[in-house]
């Protein structure tokens, strides 16, 4: 998979073409980040000794998980008499989808986007990338993060937004980046236990950096021209 922070960037980059409308933008955001958090599945699965196999780039990845999302927040739009839900619904959509087409193209793993009719797709099944480059892309994960958070503050900055937040959000931005120091040599010097910390640490971040593009959600409406 892409580096989650990657997916979230790409997410920022539908607002162009979104027109204004509430609370789309923000659930293209957030729905960047959806599908990655089936690697707390996986993390359970390891922590008891279960099969990890069939967990990851499945359902959260699947074309009709991203349909039975739209369709609940649709319901939910109808019943709250409220189109910004079905705007959110539609965003989220689309993030998951912008997400598993990613996927597809840039990464290395096949993604089962019809699950559960299985077909896996791969369109790199026959490439087989240099150690060191995907023990690179573990600490990536947390520069990436820092570079969304970046962004995500430089709206804030310019748009003059969620000013009693931007300190937290900066700090947490300083923390990916130090994640990133930290976790770039111990990639390809730590043997034993590298993989558990640096899960647990992934997770963390994914779910932190999905709470707080909700916690900025008014530089995010600005930014969309609301």
């Amino acid at each position: 998979m892409p580096q989650a922070g990657l997916h979230g960037m790409v997410g920022m980059g539908v607002r162009k073409w979104i027109g204004g409308r509430e609370w789309f933008l923000l659930g293209a955001m957030l729905g960047s980040f959806v599908p990655d958090m089936d690697n707390l599945g996986v993390a359970i699965a390891t922590l008891t000794k279960t099969p990890t196999e069939g967990i990851h780039r499945t359902m959260t990845h699947s074309i009709f998980f991203m349909l039975l999302v739209v369709a609940a927040f649709y319901l939910i739009g109808r019943l709250r008499k409220d189109v910004r839900w079905y705007n959110l619904g539609l965003g989220l959509g689309l993030g998951m989808l912008l997400h598993a087409l990613l996927d597809l193209v840039v990464w290395f793993n096949g993604v089962e986007l019809f699950w559960p009719l299985g077909g896996e797709i791969n369109f790199w099944a026959n490439t087989v990338p240099p150690e060191w480059f995907m023990k690179f892309m573990e600490p990536a994960e947390f520069l990436c993060f820092g570079l969304y958070l970046w962004i995500l503050g430089g709206w804030a900055r310019k748009q003059n937004t969620d000013g009693d937040f931007q300190g937290k959000l900066r700090i947490w931005m300083w923390l990916e980046f130090a994640l990133f120091a930290v976790f770039t040599p111990l990639a390809y010097i730590m043997t034993r236990g590298y993989l558990t910390v640096f899960g647990a640490l992934y997770l963390f971040s994914l779910f932190m950096t999905f709470f707080l593009t909700n916690r900025m959600r008014k530089t995010i409406e600005t930014a969309a021209g609301r």
